[in-house]
């Protein structure tokens, strides 16, 4: 353990897988942030805690199971030229999955057909929670498998994965509360879980697309749409002077 410690290339290995897991860790607070929304507000927190201590676990749990993870992108069949894996299955499954949640919250907002939970909320927030665990699983098993290509040592990856984890715990509630106090922001939010659908689904079929890509155009979108809300605050400011 010493050795990792006083080994420069474990820290930037460790500082590189930091850096990455939060990143794709972006679409997984966006996820449970937007689907913890449907919940009565007291609920919200503790979704978004059980949510974010599901993927840790889950993370940690597919890390110790390195040898089955790496067997996950053996070929189980193969269809039009296209060797699919179980990874690859997960993937399509996961990113039709977002797809249809996506398409479904955007509905929902355009339509105004909120979901309203139940009297008690118990049924509401167990479908909540499951939801956000199907999701928690596509986005960890890709996660691990982009760890197990950076680091080298097990305790590095468990340690990037915890502290990502933790930063994206802190993070969640700023980012639903602005996501809920600014609806338009919402609707990117939801376009940019589609995208991240498809681009699932394209790495499931073999087709990999750069998230990078897929980041770079929502930080685009959310510099124009802070721009607006700008734009519309000094607005208001001047209607409300004398």
């Amino acid at each position: 353990m010493l050795a990792l410690v006083n080994d420069p290339a474990v820290w930037a290995s460790f500082g590189t897988l930091v850096l990455l897991e939060i990143i794709l860790g972006v679409d997984n607070i966006i996820f449970i942030s937007i689907i913890a929304g449907r919940l009565p507000e007291e609920q919200r927190p503790r979704a978004r805690y059980l949510g974010l201590s599901g993927a840790l676990v889950m993370r940690i749990i597919l890390l110790a199971s390195i040898t089955w993870i790496m067997g996950l992108t053996a070929t189980v069949f193969s269809a039009f030229g296209i060797d699919f894996s179980w990874r690859d299955l997960i993937l399509l499954g996961g990113g039709l999955f977002l797809i249809y949640k996506a398409t479904g919250e955007i509905y929902a907002e355009v339509e105004g057909n909120h979901i309203e939970s139940n009297a008690g909320g118990q049924a509401s927030f167990s479908t909540v929670i499951l939801q956000i665990i199907v999701v928690d699983l596509v986005f960890s098993i890709d996660s691990v498998i982009t760890a197990v290509g950076i680091a080298d040592h097990l305790e590095v990856m468990i340690a990037a994965v915890i502290i990502s984890v933790l930063v994206m715990m802190v993070a969640a509630t700023p980012i639903a509360a602005f996501i809920e106090k600014h609806p338009s922001t919402k609707m990117l939010a939801l376009a940019f879980l589609v995208m991240v659908g498809m681009a699932l689904m394209a790495d499931g079929a073999h087709f990999h697309v750069e998230r990078g890509f897929i980041y770079a155009a929502m930080v685009f979108s959310l510099f124009v749409e802070a721009m607006n809300l700008l734009r519309g605050k000094r607005a208001r400011k001047r209607f409300m002077e004398p």
